[in-house]
């Protein structure tokens, strides 16, 4: 398998080295940093990713940047954050190099207390419940997926916050797209580091208006 992984950073130097080592054989990295200020981005050069800038605030933003930047046919997604296993992206690849699925996304698994705060978790059920009546057959806004990048691009994903994951399954499941959603474990963040999202329950509610802004 050979396969750029896009990692969106902000603040994730204590992370980034456990999730780079752990990438599967054949990944290269592609760290988007998004204006940290621990270093991030000379910790991710250090541990051979490719070190790209994005100034413009946002998850989406950062992860476009790095689908920009991709080159290999099938591209991966990953938090860097250390909340993921980084095998998951063998797991989820798989339906999609072998021509089964258009789109494969982890379905997050609390294997730790605590993983998962009730607010983040309420808002997901909430949002990924309203897909489904939409069509969309999964049960998680997860931070790890698969894709073709040729394919992604065509999306024309227009979100550059919290709402670009939500953006993309939309999109996706409106374009006749054969999504496939695989559990994956899903533990405590990295020593060291703060989710932007689960972290607090005002992190949550931007997330959660950032995505009803796409479900208008």
């Amino acid at each position: 398998m050979e396969m750029d992984v896009v990692l969106p950073c902000l603040d994730e130097a204590a992370a980034l080295p456990g999730v780079l080592a752990a990438l599967p054989p054949g990944c290269r990295a592609i760290v988007v940093d998004n204006g940290s200020s621990d270093g991030s981005p000379e910790v991710a050069a250090r541990h051979g990713a490719v070190v790209l800038r994005e100034p413009v605030r946002g998850y989406g933003a950062a992860v476009h940047r790095g689908l920009l930047a991709a080159r290999t046919p099938v591209v991966g997604f990953l938090d860097a954050d250390g909340s993921l296993d980084p095998a998951a992206l063998t797991t989820l690849a798989g339906p999609v190099l072998a021509g089964w699925a258009d789109l494969a996304v982890g379905r997050r698994v609390p294997v730790t207390p605590g993983a998962w705060p009730w607010h983040a978790r309420a808002g997901n059920v909430a949002i990924a419940a309203m897909l489904r009546r939409r069509g969309v057959p999964v049960h998680d806004i997860g931070p790890v997926r698969v894709g073709r990048r040729t394919d992604l691009l065509e999306l024309r994903v227009a979100d550059r916050g919290f709402g670009y994951p939500l953006e993309l399954l939309l999109r996706a499941g409106a374009a006749g797209w054969r999504i496939h959603e695989e559990s994956v474990p899903y533990g405590r963040r990295a020593a060291g580091t703060r989710s932007k999202v689960s972290g607090s329950v005002r992190g949550t509610l931007r997330a959660v208006r950032d995505m009803a802004l796409v479900l208008r």
